[in-house]
């Protein structure tokens, strides 16, 4: 998806965001007691999510290719350390169900840590901002 696009629109109502991609629209805002509505997912839990989704179908999709018997996934995202000058970390933990073996349930989480998401947010990225008339 290189050429992948989000608008973001604040309008009237403080800190609500409408998003919007292709034919898809969702919200984001703060909490309440950030001055926000609470409608939304707050940018922080929308970043988790797109990480979590990512996880789940870049993984189902190789079990499915593989013809793995896998017939779930939970992923739960925590962002654990978010420090000035320091790293920020994010826990993931994958629960995965099925009767899979121990060498299969490895492979998935490698998998996993392939999904394009986690790839970008661990390599190089470079954000260019500019103003558009």
């Amino acid at each position: 998806m290189a050429n992948s696009t989000v608008v973001a629109h604040l309008g009237a109502i403080r800190y609500q965001v409408t998003l919007t991609s292709g034919a898809h629209e969702w919200r984001g805002d703060v909490p309440a007691r950030l001055g926000g509505g609470d409608t939304g997912p707050d940018p922080h839990d929308l970043l988790l999510s797109a990480l979590g989704s990512c996880t789940a179908i870049t993984v189902a999709m190789y079990a499915q290719r593989k013809e793995l018997p896998l017939d779930g996934i939970d992923v739960r995202l925590t962002i654990t350390d978010e420090q000035p000058g320091s790293p920020t970390k994010i826990a993931r933990d994958i629960t995965l169900s099925g009767n899979l073996t121990a060498e299969q349930r490895n492979r998935l989480l490698e998998i996993a840590n392939a999904c394009p998401i986690h790839r970008l947010l661990t390599g190089d990225v470079e954000i260019d901002s500019r103003l558009s008339a």
